[in-house]
């Protein structure tokens, strides 16, 4: 019997595709081609890792066309431009890794505008509705309400547009000016801090959010400045080193935090008179302070966002490339189905409001309320400059460590410790802050998950513009991503904080000096519900450890500088006597 020779590579698969998709359309196989290898790529990668033994249809090699593709590419003016010779790298090389790294941190969507949308962005007790003879209170806000959940819902749809134009600028602006491989997005961290401890949930905090956007404006601004004039590393290293390492992982724990409870994630985690906290996932609860009224473990929706965690987990245990979207988009479309105990879309006004905008798929939504929606006033609060020492602190630290992560993994670091396209790199990550600002979001910053690609062999900028065109795409499904649910969301955001916690193993536990204060800085950032809170208490508990190091500096300085006075005066007065006999002779 003939053997039928079975491939295994990725590209193997795309001449059999062609004969069954070119045969029914008629299409051109090289179009064909390219557009199948672009979007098909990472599901047949995904499905090799999951069933490696798995038998493969009979295949042909595509080489011949992908070597002619990128050579022409290579030697034109775009490849010139990018470098792609230089850099070992390729057309279409490029293209599949800026394809994964989307793919990875295009979760940031829909959690950046559900955690923004938390804190009611510009709505207010105004958007409220009410009877004639009712009067509106603050609670409006806080309860059920129709009017005011209309403004969430157009809120949550301006804030995804505001996501995606940031980062599609931002990852756009990296590739072609830093030439680097990098996706930028609003970060996750300084929206949680934003959302839950300057505005709080549903406007219950000290600023407003146009207030808040004020802050970011100039957390970019001041962040520009120490960037051009190169400042950056002076700056990160006035923070003690372990306080570093902890705050990221205090981070994590918080974001972590956020994606358990009830209003905001998958409702694991909720609020209790004795303990303050405490289990719940419970079938009834009270909605306006999240307690639970019976049902203890018998939320529905709590098990649909755990079966996403596990599932998320799983895929990442196999190295899948977007595996935090698989998690998202399995949960979100079991609550796409009506008449469910898990529906997002409930048989109440708003819920057949939402569907009916859910139902139109794609449509361009045009930013209504939070694009340029800055205000300064407030600003003689003493919460505003903390807010704007805080995020500038954590920006600058982020984005130094993802910055040298990325470029030692690339290869690009240089013999004096730098890389090239270091200095455009660290502009267009302030710059992208000031833009994400004037479009309502938060501070915009480098992703981790840019690992993704350069795994892939992004060597140079295409692949950071090839991610910015994918946020651009998704720019036209707004009426999807704004159907996603938080306990949708939520397995990712722990999922997030478990990948943060990765650095305490830098942590020098055995002294005590370096240990208590980054303990103190990861366990302040959850339990007081404040980023801010922690980078202070860890500062300041590492200072007071240190004191009597820096009291002992001091006082040697001091007698070292009196022994040079001393041995100064000294040979003053040696020389005098010698000096009025000669001017007796």
């Amino acid at each position: 019997m003939h053997k039928v020779h079975r491939c295994r590579r990725i590209e193997d698969y795309f001449d059999r595709i062609d004969a069954w998709i070119g045969t029914a359309t008629g299409r051109n196989v090289v179009e064909l081609d390219l557009q199948l290898y672009v979007s098909v790529a990472p599901v047949l990668q995904s499905y090799l890792k999951l069933f490696p033994e798995a038998q493969v249809p009979p295949c042909k090699s595509w080489s011949k066309l992908e070597k002619r593709l990128n050579d022409g590419v290579s030697k034109s003016k775009v490849g010139n431009y990018f470098k792609l010779e230089a850099r070992n790298s390729c057309f279409t090389k490029e293209l599949r890794a800026g394809l994964a790294t989307f793919l990875t941190m295009a979760y940031i969507i829909s959690v950046n505008a559900t955690i923004l949308a938390d804190s009611g962005g510009t709505c207010s007790i105004a958007d409220c509705s009410t009877t004639a003879n009712q009067t509106v209170t603050p609670d409006c806000m806080i309860l059920p309400n129709e009017g005011y959940q209309n403004c969430l819902a157009k809120t949550k749809s301006d804030l995804i547009v505001g996501t995606i134009l940031s980062a599609m600028i931002g990852s756009i602006a990296m590739g072609v000016l830093a030439n680097l491989p990098l996706g930028l997005a609003p970060g996750m961290g300084p929206n949680a801090y934003l959302a839950y401890n300057l505005v709080g949930f549903h406007g219950s905090g000290k600023l407003s959010y146009q207030t808040a956007l004020a802050v970011v404006l100039l957390e970019g601004i001041a962040f520009l400045a120490i960037a051009a004039f190169g400042l950056r590393e002076k700056l990160a290293r006035l923070i003690p080193h372990p306080v570093r390492l902890a705050c990221a992982a205090g981070i994590g724990l918080f974001i972590a935090f956020v994606g358990l409870q009830i209003h905001q994630g998958v409702g694991l985690v909720g609020p209790d008179p004795s303990t303050l906290v405490t289990i719940t996932a419970c079938s009834n609860t009270n909605p306006a302070t999240g307690e639970c009224l019976g049902g203890k473990m018998h939320s529905p929706k709590f098990w649909l966002g755990a079966a996403g965690f596990i599932i998320t987990c799983y895929g990442l245990m196999k190295e899948i490339k977007g595996s935090m979207i698989y998690g998202i988009v399995f949960v979100t479309f079991i609550s796409w189905f009506r008449g469910t105990s898990v529906t997002v879309f409930p048989n109440t006004q708003i819920g057949d409001t939402d569907f009916h905008y859910f139902k139109k798929v794609v449509d361009f939504h045009k930013i209504q309320s939070t694009a340029g929606a800055i205000s300064f006033t407030n600003f003689n609060r003493s919460e505003v400059w903390v807010a704007l020492v805080t995020l500038l602190y954590v920006d600058v630290l982020a984005t130094t460590g993802t910055l040298y992560t990325m470029a030692e993994m690339g290869g690009f670091m240089n013999d004096e410790g730098g890389f090239e396209g270091e200095y455009s790199a660290y502009l267009v990550d302030a710059g992208s802050t000031v833009v994400g600002a004037a479009l309502g979001v938060t501070p915009i910053a480098t992703y981790i998950e840019s690992s993704a690609g350069l795994r892939e062999g992004g060597r140079t900028g295409l692949t950071a513009v090839t991610i910015g065109l994918c946020f651009f795409m998704s720019l036209f499904f707004v009426p999807l991503l704004s159907s996603v649910p938080p306990w949708a969301i939520g397995p990712s955001l722990v999922m997030v904080g478990v990948m943060m916690m990765k650095v305490v193993k830098d942590i020098n536990w055995g002294k005590m000096k370096e240990a208590a204060p980054a303990f103190m800085t990861m366990v302040l950032m959850p339990l007081t519900y404040s980023i801010a809170n922690g980078i202070i208490g860890g500062i300041g508990l590492y200072v007071a450890l240190n004191l009597y190091d820096y009291v002992a500096i001091v006082i040697k300085w001091l007698i070292k500088m009196k022994r040079m006075v001393g041995r100064e005066q000294n040979q003053v007065s040696a020389t005098a006597p010698a000096d009025s006999a000669i001017e007796v002779i």
